[in-house]
């Protein structure tokens, strides 16, 4: 049985207890390094890092198909997580899903900023929809260093659009940072892990 945790933004204490007790119950856990040193309780020769290539952890599954693996994921798996390719790779009763909470329901919540009505989306090895973006009042998303909150505010301002930002960074760890910035004003920078809302000014 391969069951996906998601483990939340980053701090342990985030994970919900289903994710907790799949893990405790493993005999195989898959994980970044960053995500497995989440986990000091779990014994070293349980723990595998996972593989940088997606079809090399499905072979790692196939081979240990008669055992209990969990597979580690950021937040939420099924927001632009590991759990959309998992799901599509293997039968529907080989696969469990436990949520998590993702790094933008942290950011909300962080802030009290109401998530109702927002758009969720991703720059995560994609172009992302600028134009739709830009035209909506409340956008979340995740991005990465080829599209980061710079780039969006640059593009904002490209647009004519009107765009307050607000970037979390290394959201739940002990390095957290939280900015509310005006387009004009996003540093030209490189950003830690983060989360980009974007709300009209």
């Amino acid at each position: 049985m391969i069951t996906i945790v998601g483990i939340g933004p980053g701090r342990p204490e985030l994970i919900l207890n289903a994710g907790l007790q799949a893990i405790e119950a493993a005999d195989l856990i898959i994980g970044s390094t960053r995500q497995l040193a989440s986990f000091p309780q779990v014994s070293e020769e349980n723990k595998c890092e996972l593989p940088k290539k997606l079809l090399a952890l499905k072979d790692i599954l196939l081979e240990n198909k008669t055992k209990k693996c969990v597979v580690l994921a950021s937040g939420n798996p099924m927001l632009y997580g590991i759990g959309n390719w998992l799901s599509a790779q293997f039968e529907e009763d080989e696969v469990v899903i436990i949520s998590g909470i993702s790094a933008i329901q942290y950011l909300f919540a962080k802030m009290k900023l109401s998530q109702n009505d927002c758009y969720l989306t991703s720059s995560h090895g994609k172009v992302p929809d600028l134009e739709l973006i830009f035209s909506l009042p409340k956008v979340a998303m995740v991005t990465d260093d080829s599209c980061g909150p710079y780039q969006l505010a640059q593009a904002s301002l490209v647009s004519g659009k009107s765009k307050r930002f607000l970037i979390g960074e290394n959201l739940s760890y002990p390095n957290e940072r939280i900015m509310w910035y005006e387009a004009s004003e996003v540093p030209d920078r490189k950003y830690e892990l983060n989360v980009v809302v974007i709300i009209d000014a």
